[in-house]
């Protein structure tokens, strides 16, 4: 039996380690991929394994990595979006885990129809778009117009900007670059790297300022787009605030408001918000700093944000706004070469809740929650032990009633005696209402004398006791009424 066992745990491992082992290409692929230039390109990596394998894609010998900005490595896929024609090389795709490492290789080719239209290569070369080309023209038009909607740029000397004018048709439409409708000279298309559908201009000067325009065709029609890009010249100055902002500004109490400043710099400026300290108030704060006749603290600045235009935006949230945030603030932008200054006044309106809900808010929030709990239940608990209590004395009240109506007939009192009863006692004769007891004293008394009398005798245990009380009325001659009581024990 133990040699059974241990030949169906051999069995199992070694199952389970036969699945196990380097990766493998679960399918065939072509090697040799080819695309149009400006399409979006897919090459895959049908690769599988146990354990499953990492995926890692280079280009030429070097990886392919996330600033790739065109390049998306997928799950088992590597896609290229508005391929160009420095995409063209040999690609290839390594899946490795603990086992071994495999590669899958591709040889990327770029069909640019521009360059191929009056050459028999590229007839070779795009045998496989063949179906496509015996279609109808299509005129060309932009496929990303949202990336081509600001059509005014203003950049700062020695920055870069990159004009774009995607487009798309049938067949494949060119596209010409033109400054201030005058082709682009060698020496401008050289400093400014011209990709298909880019023109991307690097380290601007004064010189680059101008109308560019982007002339798209084919024989179905053509499309313009123009770009006006200013260079503006840096100077040694001191910032300049522009714009209206900050502005004065009205909030509802707990409300949010913000103040906004844009300032205008050679370089990155400094930009600091500062509020004035009313008079008195200079306590408050742990420290001030006196500007003229005034104090102001200094308040947290958020990041500074560099816009396109070489202009630099900051903003001052305000949120739960209170009294004491209304005021003046201030706008403080600050280079080297020195300093620019804007205000503004922040209005908080009164709150009006308090005057409303005076008595709640001030009341309830002084109780901590134990004893806004514990009030309402200890009330609870104490009126339904009264109620409780109310219950069952009345129960007892009523139970003792009913015992004594249950008696027999010949054993209950008169309605007009059954309140008192005088004991006939040998001892003391009766002597009218003087020694009168209730029924239930006397009940208790006979009872009590019993125990006594017999204590020297042997206990005796009696299944039931009959009281037989019956009331005798005697006349003298004299007027006189004696009446008296006897009542009957029965074992």
């Amino acid at each position: 039996m133990e040699l059974l066992c241990v030949s169906l745990l051999l069995q199992m491992v070694l199952m389970s380690t036969a699945a196990r082992g380097p990766p493998r290409v679960s399918e065939r692929v072509a090697h040799r991929q080819s695309v149009r230039l400006g399409r979006t390109m897919k090459l895959p990596c049908p690769v599988e394994g146990d354990p499953p394998p990492l995926i890692m894609w280079t280009k030429d010998n070097r990886n392919i990595h996330s600033g790739w900005t065109r390049f998306r490595v997928l799950q088992h896929a590597l896609r290229i979006k508005e391929v160009e024609t420095e995409d063209a090389g040999t690609y290839i795709c390594k899946a490795t885990n603990g086992f071994g490492s495999v590669n899958v290789n591709y040889t990327l080719i770029i069909i640019d129809d521009a360059s191929s239209r009056g050459g028999a290569g590229a007839s070779n070369g795009d045998s496989e778009h063949a179906p496509e080309l015996a279609g109808k023209l299509v005129r060309p038009r932009f496929t990303q117009p949202s990336k081509m909607r600001k059509r005014v740029i203003a950049r700062p000397v020695g920055s870069s900007v990159r004009l774009k004018c995607t487009a798309s048709g049938y067949p494949r439409p060119d596209i010409v670059w033109l400054k201030d409708s005058r082709p682009l000279a060698d020496e401008e298309g050289e400093e400014g790297k011209k990709k298909r559908w880019t023109l991307s201009l690097k380290n601007l000067t004064p010189e680059h300022s101008g109308k560019y325009t982007c002339h798209v065709s084919n024989r179905a029609g053509e499309i313009n787009a123009t770009y006006k890009v200013e260079v503006i010249q840096r100077t040694n100055s001191k910032p300049i605030l522009t714009g209206t902002h900050p502005v004065n500004t009205t909030v509802d109490y707990g409300g949010t408001t913000s103040f906004q400043c844009k300032v205008r710099s050679d370089v990155k400026p400094v930009i600091q918000w500062l509020k004035r300290v009313e008079p008195g108030d200079e306590n408050k704060f742990n420290s001030t700093i006196e500007v003229g006749d005034h104090r102001f603290v200094v308040l947290p600045t958020g990041e500074v944000w560099s816009r396109p235009d070489g202009s630099y935006l900051n903003k001052l949230l305000i949120t739960r706004a209170k009294e004491e945030d209304a005021g003046m603030y201030i706008c403080l932008g600050a280079n080297t070469m020195g300093y620019s200054f804007r205000s503004a006044y922040l209005t908080v309106l009164p709150d009006l809740k308090p005057q409303n809900n005076a008595v709640p808010t001030a009341t309830s929030p002084s109780l901590p929650w134990p004893v806004i709990i514990g009030i309402p239940a200890g009330v609870a608990f104490i009126l339904g032990t009264a109620l409780l209590w109310f219950c069952q004395s009345k129960r007892t009240c009523s139970s003792s009633s009913t015992s004594s109506s249950a008696l027999p007939a010949p054993q209950r009192l008169p309605a007009t005696n059954r309140d008192r009863v005088c004991p006939a006692a040998p001892s003391q004769p009766a002597s009218g209402d003087k020694d009168c007891l209730s029924y239930e004293d006397y009940i208790a008394h006979k009872q009590l004398l019993l125990a006594q009398g017999g204590a020297g005798l042997a206990p005796k245990v009696y299944p039931k006791i009959y009281t037989d009380i019956h009331t005798h009325t005697h006349s003298h001659v004299d007027g006189k009424v004696h009446q008296h009581q006897h009542i009957h024990y029965q074992c």
